[in-house]
């Protein structure tokens, strides 16, 4: 992608243990990575681009609610320049999900858990 002129930004895994207990009782435990500075760096890619002027709609495939001052933001930004811009939230929906609300203050579009699954990059990046 980076030949293609997008820039890539890549951010390190935080491993944490994380414990379960199995229904026979016993404890497993195992290494669980969390991103960390993902949501801060989509924001500032959304805010330059849209203060660039270089967008009218934003789909952000996210349902972080820390995301909704974003939302905001981009208004100002869309109100200052006396034009419009879309911002919506793209989010999975199934019968087994729970959360079913996209980004607050954006609009929301549910999509079904195939094709979701279908967006997936699930190459690991993990340092070997």
């Amino acid at each position: 992608m980076g030949r293609q002129g997008v820039k890539i930004y890549s951010r390190h895994l935080r491993y944490r243990n994380r414990t379960v207990t199995l229904p026979d009782g016993t404890k497993h435990v195992f290494p669980v990575g969390q991103e960390k500075g993902i949501d801060v760096r989509s924001a500032l890619d959304v805010v330059r681009t849209a203060y660039r002027q270089e967008c009218d709609v934003i789909l952000i495939f996210s349902q972080d609610q820390d995301l909704s001052e974003l939302a905001d933001e981009v208004r100002l930004i869309a109100r200052e320049q006396r034009r419009w811009i879309k911002i919506a939230s793209a989010f999975p929906l199934s019968p087994t999900v729970r959360n079913r609300r996209g980004i607050n203050k954006t609009d929301w579009i549910p999509i079904d858990r195939a094709t979701y699954d279908q967006c997936l990059d699930r190459r690991d990046y993990r340092p070997k």
